[in-house]
């Protein structure tokens, strides 16, 4: 069976898209730690981080990276946190969480609430930031 992510690379499920390329996608968890908290997938499904082959491990890191210098350039914050835990949804995917303390990365905290204009808005404004 698809995991939720298959199912939004498919166009199944609607996302808030910050970036993609043929093998990567970015988009705005919809239950954010704070603002800016983005997902990294690669498109293939492999369901542990460490099971994917060499070249896809690498190129999910380099694209995770273009994604968070994107978000710093969006959200003001001391750091992108990264948080890959996996298993809430059997598809690798980095979390890359904007913060200014230590606390802010705990999955256990209240979740920001955001309107789906200001999900839209943040989305353009991420992928706005995107280097060329």
């Amino acid at each position: 069976m698809a995991s939720i992510f298959t199912k939004i690379i498919k166009g199944e499920i609607p996302a808030y898209k910050v970036a993609e390329t043929d093998k990567f996608l970015a988009f705005l968890d919809i239950s954010p730690l704070t603002k800016g908290h983005t997902l990294v997938i690669p498109k293939i499904e492999v369901d542990y981080l460490f099971d994917l082959d060499d070249t896809t491990y690498t190129g999910l890191h380099f694209f995770a990276r273009e994604v968070a210098r994107a978000i710093e350039k969006t959200v003001p914050c001391e750091r992108i946190a990264t948080a890959v835990v996996g298993l809430e949804v059997p598809h690798v995917h980095i979390h890359l969480v904007p913060i200014n303390d230590i606390g802010e990365l705990n999955f256990k905290n209240e979740r920001v609430k955001l309107t789906q204009g200001e999900f839209i808005q943040l989305a353009k404004d991420i992928h706005a930031n995107l280097l060329p």
